[in-house]
């Protein structure tokens, strides 16, 4: 059974694993519960997702909304209209342009369905995501976690996540991808929420945090 949140059980599940995990706990205390991020099962929330690749989110939206002005309305047919230098315009860069015109062409084709996804688990979903030019597992994180709202993904190519992990548990920069895995698996079934805790203490919280500043004097 896919295990998945919304609205109604999403604080519960955040202080659920509060009380498992002081850290996350002391997360809340400190700032508050963190937004329920979601976006909508859409060829455009994908093209956004795949903008975001090793980029700042802000820069990812600039040319996502330049796009949409652009062409108005963001679908596969519309896009493969399009040529690499109109792209280009909409600060594509030329990876990024094929890429999307990939998914488009994968869309059009019948190759992936999006509302089909929906009813499949996350092994068959990032299988087939990652099939396509340009989507790795990063992509089919955020994918599983914000489109469809699985509970249970750790997003371990997300430097934010890892990092602010890092923080919070105030583990050495050297540690492994291994035990930062095995670190996120005591959330389970839950590690998107935690993940999410950890993206908002990312967010919020200064460059060295009060707490943090104490434990270094």
């Amino acid at each position: 059974m896919i295990k998945q949140f919304n609205q109604s059980n999403y604080r519960s599940i955040c202080d659920e694993l509060a009380s498992a995990d002081a850290d996350l706990a002391d997360i809340i205390d400190t700032y508050g519960y963190p937004p329920l991020w979601s976006r909508p099962n859409t060829f455009e929330t994908l093209v956004h997702i795949i903008l975001e690749q090793q980029v700042s989110l802000a820069s990812a939206l600039s040319a996502l909304n330049k796009l949409k002005e652009y062409i108005q309305e963001i679908t596969p047919a519309r896009v493969l209209l399009l040529t690499d230098e109109e792209f280009k315009t909409c600060y594509f860069s030329r990876q990024k342009t094929i890429y999307t015109k990939y998914l488009a062409e994968a869309i059009i084709s019948g190759q992936i369905n999006l509302k089909e996804l929906e009813q499949l688990p996350d092994d068959v979903i990032r299988a087939k995501l990652t099939a396509l030019k340009g989507i790795g597992n990063w992509t089919a994180d955020v994918y599983l976690m914000f489109v469809l709202q699985h509970a249970d993904i750790f997003p371990i190519g997300d430097l934010a996540a890892v990092n602010a992990l890092k923080r919070v548990k105030k583990l050495p920069k050297e540690t492994t991808r291994e035990e930062l895995i095995d670190i996120a698996r005591q959330w389970a079934p839950y590690r998107t929420i935690a993940s999410m805790l950890l993206w908002h203490y990312y967010l919020a919280s200064p460059k060295s945090s009060p707490k943090e500043r104490t434990l270094k004097k």
